[in-house]
């Protein structure tokens, strides 16, 4: 007689893993979580929402790419479950939302019960961090979908906004200051580039450790993409914003002109950013060019504020207050 099992599918350890999901997420859970994990659906109150005067929900959705074959290497899955949830933070962030909730997807050529544990794991803690629970998702185990060992990481995660708070990149204008805030690596952007450069072209290994960047390559590259939500939402209580852009795949050169009004671009001064030794690394293995980096890397810039100038300086103390790295890049100009 043939079971589920024969055909690669382990019912088992998909209800284990159940139960450390159960574990984890309920500590991230608040009053207006009504019911979250082991149900058809999450449900959650609207109660505090509706007390807002013209509220908007925001949804976002994304993943981690590539940078799982990382995290697969080294074993490593707590950064990466972290790294979703803050990556979708940053783009609700961009809008001018606040985190409702936060949901995610993990699928996987075979479920590893301690493996989903670690990356859900990761997740609960930095769904702690910005307060923002998370009520469900979906654990898949697809055999032929999947090659041998391969982990997908989605996330989607759901925000409220007032409408007068909704960033209006429409009045965006010609003279605002450009204020970037400091990545904390490659986040989730630019890992196929940069794992062929480093891992098959310059043969280095994930274990290697090298002294400019203080760590290993592999603990470089899984170091968790930043969640800048917390900090803007301090930020617009003392100075008006009038745009953010979130620096993903595309970087500067396509990240920012997503929030610019027709006719206006971005003039930045390069020699202002820092970028981490890593983005160095890549670019001398690869011998890639510098348009080439930018377009592919956030080259050390997570977030782009927009504000108006005579409010830069004081955008950049306060940031910098918050714990943050930020300073004056560049000047909205017109075409």
């Amino acid at each position: 007689m043939s079971e589920y099992r024969d055909a690669g599918v382990d019912i088992d350890a998909g209800n284990k893993s159940e139960e450390f999901i159960g574990a984890e997420v309920k500590r991230t859970y608040n009053a207006q979580v009504i019911s979250g994990v082991g149900g058809f659906g999450a449900v959650f109150s609207l109660s505090k929402v509706k007390k807002m005067k013209n509220p908007l929900l925001v949804s976002t959705m994304d993943g981690v790419g590539t940078k799982v074959k990382v995290a697969a290497r080294m074993d490593v899955w707590d950064t990466v479950g972290a790294d979703i949830v803050n990556h979708c933070s940053n783009d609700l962030a961009a809008m001018g939302a606040e985190p409702l909730f936060f949901l995610d997807y993990l699928a996987s050529s075979k479920i590893a019960p301690e493996k989903i544990r670690k990356i859900v794991s990761g997740m609960a803690n930095a769904c702690e961090a910005i307060k923002c629970p998370l009520v469900g998702g979906e654990t898949a185990e697809m055999p032929g979908v999947y090659g041998e060992g391969e982990t997908d990481i989605v996330g989607c995660m759901v925000g409220v906004v007032e409408k007068k708070d909704l960033f209006d990149n429409s009045k965006i204008k010609s003279g605002d200051t450009l204020v970037g805030i400091a990545s904390s690596g490659l986040h989730t952007n630019g890992y196929s580039l940069a794992r062929k450069v480093l891992l098959d072209k310059a043969g280095f290994s994930l274990q290697d450790f090298l002294p400019e960047l203080g760590c290993t390559i592999g603990e470089e590259l899984l170091k968790v993409h930043k969640s800048y939500s917390k900090n803007i939402f301090t930020l617009r209580k003392k100075v008006k914003v009038k745009g953010i852009a979130h620096i993903t795949g595309g970087g500067l050169y396509e990240n920012v002109p997503r929030i610019l009004p027709r006719g206006l671009s971005a003039s930045y001064d390069y020699s202002t950013i820092e970028s981490p030794h890593i983005f160095r690394l890549i670019q001398r293995s690869g011998g890639i060019p510098t348009d080439e980096m930018y377009r592919t890397f956030n080259m050390g810039v997570g977030l782009v504020v927009v504000v108006a100038k005579k409010d830069a300086k004081k955008t950049a103390k306060i940031l910098k207050g918050l714990g943050e790295r930020a300073w004056v890049l560049g000047a909205v100009i017109r075409q």
